[in-house]
């Protein structure tokens, strides 16, 4: 987003994860994907940190848990090391022998150590997967908290569907990490180790032979990991595509079908999945042949082993129980590098995942609240400010389009009580001053003021607590008709609730519902008529009981009856009320104290209907259309 005059000052996150302990850090930034596919979110390199110890972070609230899993993963690892032990006594004592007692004794330590060893796992397995799904689940937690306190701004240039992916896909996939593959290779790691050293200790010429071999297997698991790592985040990203193209065809579903574009958005989507599909694939052969390299070299190193170990045995130099133990920690470190080599592959996916998902909980929003709002001295609260607006030379560009002035040098003053109405033409810039004035853009030059104060000097929260907004389209949730309503007020009771449907004219439809109150109204409110969802908004309006209200066209999706009953109830909202109305519809606005005409982000004209029919051109213009219109 463009400077505002705010950035003068430090920026100040509005959002801050659920748990004080999780992280929070630098603003992101959308740069291209280095394989050219959609954008991906990332930090700026000077300030970004290692996402490894991001998720470290969510881990470390829940010491108990990790320290316990660690415990019972060294004692399963200690218990498997065991094993071989357990597996030279009965070759050698048992079998070797002759000894039926020594075998007995054998075959009950093996036994024992299996229950011991069941033990552990059970303990490790269940706390590492409890700690995968609580660490998804805050992660979630986070990036939601964040993402829902970021500006308008931040969602022009990231969309919201790839946001959405990453909020369910990524954080699937570090449970999987975190409560899975992060266990499976750190035990891989100290079996491994643990196993070479009694190897050492065991046999130092077929030790060397095994320590030879290992960079050999290492080499395809440097080469190809880096390879799988690349594939994974284009693949991810592709995902991330696919659901996004999904999302936006479903929700435009009436679109697609009233202009018969099933065929070509079935063609387009199949596409999609094909791209993915084919990253994927890569992917997974890069993987493959990782896989294949590791077992050829180890299994191919472990059969040269015991070629001369055999060879050892049949000699005398060498037992037949300690070449049985001896295979049995080979095989440990085979299964172990085999193990890390698959592993690998997930993690450096994870990195991919835990990047995206750090670069969202970290992105800051640029509106914020001030350091000392005004509102938050004691001689000065918000609601005894004067509900008096003041636009003093204020010019704004969106974002998106940073070469084209959306209101230019714009000055205004409305009076507390007062009733104006803007009007112009589409693109003049009315919206823009809703917008601003509820500070989801803060302008690049100029000052908006309410009762006095710069509401750069409020609380982003407390000033849009003393507006009431009613838009041309109605924003509702798929939840039912009373939590629609209540959303103006969280703590209003079932008859404050219904009090304000009955003001806006809502109540005698609700009742016809199925449930009443308690309808569902699915997604967006689409079990309702255009003319319904206005009168929920409008309803949500008067419960919130502002100070200052935003009319974008309240009753344009009305028919002429409702729009009669709905102008009532606005009428005695408005009253002792700041109220400032967008209308395309004149008609509706006849009755405004004063009325400001704007084109191309000025104001062109103000005053009342009868004055501007004399000296403004284009409000004659609008006026003697639209009323031979209605006529």
């Amino acid at each position: 987003m463009p400077p505002g005059p705010e950035q003068n000052t430090p920026v100040q996150n509005n959002s801050v994860p659920a748990d004080p302990d999780l992280p929070t850090g630098p603003l992101s930034g959308a740069t291209a994907d280095p394989a050219g596919e959609t954008p991906e979110l990332v930090s700026p390199p000077s300030t970004r940190r290692s996402s490894i110890v991001h998720l470290l972070r969510f881990v470390a609230p829940y010491r108990s848990r990790w320290i316990g899993a660690i415990i019972a993963l060294l004692i399963t690892a200690g218990i498997t090391l065991s094993l071989g032990q357990g597996v030279r006594m009965v070759i050698d004592e048992g079998f070797v022998a002759g000894s039926v007692s020594q075998l007995r004794q054998g075959v009950f330590l093996l036994l024992t150590l299996s229950v011991f060893m069941a033990i552990g796992t059970f303990v490790r397995f269940y706390l590492v997967s409890w700690l995968g799904e609580r660490v998804s689940a805050d992660i979630r937690s986070a990036v939601f908290n964040n993402v829902v306190g970021l500006s308008p701004g931040y969602f022009d240039d990231n969309r919201s569907g790839e946001i959405m992916s990453r909020l369910t896909t990524d954080t699937t996939l570090l449970q999987t990490i975190v409560g899975s593959s992060f266990s499976l290779a750190l035990r891989s790691s100290i079996s491994t180790v643990g196993a070479l050293i009694i190897l050492l200790i065991t046999n130092l010429k077929l030790t060397l032979i095994i320590i030879g071999c290992v960079p050999v297997i290492l080499l395809p698991i440097l080469i190809f990991g880096r390879r799988v790592r690349t594939l994974s985040r284009s693949s991810q990203d592709s995902i991330a595509s696919v659901g996004t193209y999904a999302g936006e065809i479903i929700q435009h579903i009436k679109t697609v079908q009233s202009y018969t574009r099933e065929d070509y958005e079935k063609s387009a989507f199949g596409k999609e999945v094909d791209k993915a599909f084919g990253i994927a694939k890569r992917r997974i052969l890069q993987r493959a042949i990782l896989m294949a390299a590791v077992i050829l070299l180890v299994f191919g190193s472990l059969s040269g082993m015991l070629w001369i170990g055999g060879n050892d045995v049949l000699e005398g130099t060498m037992t037949a129980g300690d070449l049985g133990a001896f295979v049995f920690y080979a095989l440990l470190v085979a299964v172990g590098v085999a193990t890390m080599s698959e592993v690998y592959g997930d993690l450096q996916r994870a990195v991919g995942a835990t990047d995206r998902l750090v670069d969202l909980m970290t992105a800051e929003a640029t509106i914020c609240a001030p350091s000392n709002p005004a509102g938050t001295k004691p001689a000065v609260s918000i609601n005894e400010l004067p509900a008096r607006i003041e636009f003093k030379g204020v010019s704004f560009n969106y974002p998106s389009r940073p070469d084209q002035k959306a209101l230019d040098d714009l000055s205004i003053n409305i009076e507390e009580g007062k009733i104006i109405a803007l009007v112009g033409p589409s693109g003049a810039g009315k919206s823009t001053i809703f917008e601003l004035l509820q500070r989801f853009y803060d302008p690049q030059s100029g000052d908006i003021y309410l009762g006095g104060t710069d509401i750069r000097d409020l609380t982003p929260s407390d000033l849009r607590q003393q507006l009431g907004v009613v838009s041309q389209h109605p924003a509702l949730f798929s939840a039912d008709v009373a939590h629609n309503i209540r959303y103006g007020k969280p703590d209003a009771s079932d008859e404050e609730v219904r009090a304000a449907a009955r003001a806006a004219y809502a109540d005698e439809f609700i009742e016809t519902l199925p449930e009443g109150y308690g309808s569902y109204l699915g997604e967006q409110g689409v079990r309702l008529s255009g003319g319904q969802k206005q009168r929920i908004a409008i309803a949500r309006a008067i419960l919130k009981n502002p100070r200052l209200l935003l009319l974008d066209e309240a009753t344009s999706a009305l028919d002429t009856h409702s729009e009669q009953q709905v102008q009532l109830a606005l009428d005695k909202l408005m009253e002792n009320r700041t109220t400032l109305i967008i209308a395309h519809r004149l008609s509706t606005i006849l009755h405004a104290d004063q009325i400001i005409v704007m084109d191309e982000g000025k104001v062109v004209a103000r005053g009342t209907h009868q004055q501007l029919l004399k000296d403004s051109e284009l409000y004659a213009r609008l006026a003697a259309v639209q009323f031979r219109e209605e006529e």
